[in-house]
């Protein structure tokens, strides 16, 4: 539906299945669409008039205004995947193009891969696997199989699925079945994104690739940026693990101080920007915003913090704005979750004001150790 939409001109908002009744009535009074695509069981609750039916899925006519939309735009993505935010990302033509052309040059996809879609396509990344491997004429294998389902993995042999893509959560659940032990000789792409890997999951599955003549790819995009921006070479995987490496093919990645100005020296943290012809076009909250025009002009703020080594590597080190300013001294709180994970096999989230740093904990046995460490990493002074 959402290609054919795309295709013909029309726009869609694509949207998760299984959104709540309460969210998709939200979006529906605020952007007022003209047709709803939705799944057949939902269709009950929905009192518009019915188009057709094919493949579980009825269309709607809802009879609301046409909508006045900018020419260039594409497509629509929410920018919470699962929750169906009414804040949108607006995609113009050229955008998918471009991210499809980036991605096939730096996996190397050719026409004879087989790719199984675990991702939904209501994710930036679920998608951009879909508009990848179409772009050079491959066959994307589709399953609704869950991956905790043995039919899964005997759809993923019998079909020869060549390549597998998936966030933190989907290595997890690998590492906690057999996978390591499964015979998958046509399985030769592994890819990640959506999320900062835990490094021993990542260490582990890199040298799994390695050891069996395999890729491990690890990748880095946004919504906004039409899925992937950058990935960590192969051939770094082990030595640079936790990088999210270099920009796509085609395009920029650059860092920026707190003036604006560019950062040249490496190792040194700045605002990540990133420049390419698969940037979006900015946000869309109401309907009346869909007739806005380019509003990033190919370039972007990533919001998040980073800094470049000698190799030209990039390393996120946290988000913008996550930092407290005590006694004078700026304290970067996903450095301080880091430092704490890092030396205490336990969860924690670092929180606060200027004021006072809160830091909470999965488990309150390791309260005195925490305090301990930052009081020696920040030099802080720890209250009860």
């Amino acid at each position: 539906w959402s290609i054919g939409c795309i295709n013909s001109g029309n726009v869609p908002l694509i949207l998760n299945a299984h959104i709540e009744k309460e969210l998709l009535h939200n979006l529906l009074d605020i952007y007022r669409p003209s047709y709803v695509c939705v799944p057949s069981l939902m269709a009950v609750d929905l009192h518009y008039e019915m188009v057709c039916e094919y493949y579980g899925y009825i269309l709607l006519r809802t009879g609301m205004e046409d909508c006045a939309m900018h020419p260039d735009l594409s497509h629509l993505l929410p920018t919470s995947g699962s929750t169906g935010s009414p804040k949108l990302v607006r995609h113009k033509y050229g955008n998918i193009e471009a991210a499809a052309l980036n991605i096939s040059t730096f996996f190397g996809l050719t026409s004879n891969d087989r790719p199984l879609l675990v991702l939904p396509l209501y994710y930036t990344m679920g998608l951009s696997v879909v508009f990848s491997h179409l772009y050079v004429g491959a066959t994307v294998l589709i399953t609704n199989q869950s991956m905790t389902d043995k039919a899964f993995w005997i759809f993923m042999k019998e079909q020869h699925a060549t390549s597998f893509t998936g966030v933190p959560y989907s290595f997890e659940i690998l590492n906690l079945m057999r996978f390591f032990r499964m015979d998958l000789p046509d399985l030769t792409l592994l890819t990640q994104g959506g999320g900062k890997m835990p490094r021993q999951l990542n260490l582990k599955f890199a040298e799994y690739c390695r050891d069996n003549g395999k890729r491990w790819i690890a990748t880095y995009g946004q919504s906004e940026g039409t899925a992937r921006m950058a990935y960590l070479p192969p051939e770094y995987a082990i030595s640079k693990c936790g990088s999210i490496g270099r920009a796509v093919p085609n395009a920029e990645l650059s860092l920026i101080d707190s003036d604006g100005s560019v950062i040249e020296l490496p190792n040194t943290e700045g605002e990540m920007c990133y420049r390419g012809k698969n940037v979006t076009m900015g946000y869309a909250r109401k309907r009346e915003d869909l007739l806005l025009g380019d509003e990033r002009n190919g370039f972007m703020r990533t919001g998040d913090l980073a800094y470049r080594d000698e190799d030209g590597c990039y390393f996120i080190v946290g988000r913008m704005g996550r930092f407290l300013k005590l006694y004078g001294m700026r304290i970067g709180l996903d450095e301080c979750e880091q430092i704490i994970k890092g030396k205490c096999p336990i969860e924690c989230a670092c929180v606060g004001t200027d004021e006072k740093m809160i830091v909470y904990l999965t488990d309150d046995k390791y309260v005195t150790a925490v305090k301990e460490i930052l009081v020696e990493k920040t030099r802080l002074v720890a209250s009860a």
